[in-house]
């Protein structure tokens, strides 16, 4: 597959860069900053590009199988994320490319029926980014053009180990028998790729979580 993976410098992106180029996929990494693509393989094409810009979204996504957008906003510009997930859609809407979306987990709903942000527990300072990945989300659910489809982490997503192996949900936080909703950032790229290979989702949610007898 050729593939097109826009704030790719990221924690998220590079793994998702690195995990394609595994696969054998082209792979086109995009950053605003090419200095800090230098440190991905070499053999993934480096491309300047801003995803908030769908000329730039048009050009770096043409002949493009899919577009794996995991950007996100420095601290006190989360704003900028809604902006980015428009220009994804406006440069996306004539080209056929299917978009996948690395979002939040702020909008899936706790066993109580309430979303994990209004649970009382939620941090403060992490409402901003959570604020503004809801917001990506309703962009995202407003769209009827684009092939669309936004992924949840879990609670907690960090960097670890590679299992190929996790579990799926839809609305709803995954939590396992001792509480705990986590994945490696290694695994959340093996779902995205899985997605990007064999399309279940379309114009939809879903989320991943550890799998429950991973070790």
């Amino acid at each position: 597959m050729r593939i097109t993976v826009f704030g790719a410098s990221g924690a998220v992106g590079s793994r998702v860069t690195q995990e394609a180029l595994s696969r054998g996929h082209e792979v086109t990494a995009v950053g605003r900053n090419l200095d800090r693509l230098g440190a991905l393989p070499r053999a993934a094409r480096l491309r300047r590009g801003d995803a908030a810009d769908p000329q730039s979204v048009a050009e770096l996504s043409t002949d493009q199988d899919v577009v794996i957008s995991a950007t996100r906003p420095l601290p006190g510009h989360e704003h900028e994320l809604a902006i980015a997930t428009k220009g994804l859609l406006t440069g996306l809407a004539q080209s056929g490319t299917r978009l996948i979306v690395v979002g939040g987990a702020a909008s899936l709903l706790l066993p109580t029926g309430t979303t994990v942000l209004e649970g009382p527990d939620f941090p403060a300072d992490w409402r901003p980014i959570a604020e503004a990945c809801n917001e990506q989300l309703a962009v995202l659910r407003a769209e009827a053009q684009v092939d669309w489809v936004y992924v949840s982490p879990p609670a907690v997503l960090e960097p670890g180990t590679r299992t190929g192996r996790y579990r799926l949900g839809k609305d709803h936080l995954l939590i396992d028998a001792e509480g705990n909703s986590t994945i490696s950032m290694e695994d959340f790229a093996v779902a995205l790729l899985d997605e990007a290979e064999h399309p279940h989702h379309h114009q939809t949610r879903f989320t991943v979580a550890q799998h429950a007898t991973a070790n």
